[in-house]
C-alpha cells in the first residue's frame, strides 16, 4: 500500500469529490475542464492536497485527491470553488449567458472517502484484535 507520512504519522486519506454546475447547466467542455484542473492544482498545495485523477461531464467534475490529517477540507473546497468560479467567469465570458445570476458551482457537493479496504474488512479486523 502506498502510504503518506509526516513527522508523527503514517496515513492514506483519499477522497472522491463531485462538483456540480449550478442548475446542472451544461457548460464544461475540454478547455474549461483543463482550466478548472489547473486552478485546482495551483490552490491545492496550500492546503496539503494532491490531485490524483480528474474527469468531467458537461455539468459536473469528478476528482480523486489525497489529503493529510491536518488538511481542512471544507476551507480548501470553499477556496477552490470561489477562485475557480471567479476565474472561469472572467476568462470565459460566454459562460455567464448560460448561468443564472453570478453562480457557477452549486452550493452542494458530494465528498466520499475512498481507498483502502472496504469498511466490512476493517470492521472484522478490529473485532479480531486481541483474540488468539
Amino acid at each position: 500500500m502506498d502510504l503518506d507520512t509526516n513527522n508523527h504519522s503514517v496515513f492514506k486519506l483519499s477522497y472522491h469529490l463531485v462538483l456540480v454546475i449550478k442548475y446542472r447547466r451544461k457548460v464544461i467542455d475540454d478547455d474549461i475542464s483543463n482550466r478548472l484542473k489547473e486552478i485546482f492544482e495551483y490552490i491545492s498545495p496550500k492546503y496539503n492536497v494532491t490531485l490524483e485523477e480528474w474527469n468531467h461531464d458537461k455539468d459536473h467534475v469528478h476528482l480523486l485527491f489525497r489529503g493529510t490529517p491536518n488538511t481542512e477540507i471544507s476551507k480548501f473546497l470553499n477556496a477552490y470553488k470561489s477562485a475557480s468560479s471567479r476565474l472561469i467567469k472572467k476568462e470565459y465570458p460566454s459562460i455567464r449567458k448560460q448561468l443564472w445570476k453570478e453562480y457557477f458551482w452549486s452550493r452542494s457537493y458530494c465528498l466520499l472517502t475512498a481507498g483502502g479496504a472496504p469498511i466490512e474488512v476493517v470492521r472484522k479486523y478490529i473485532e479480531k484484535q486481541g483474540v488468539r
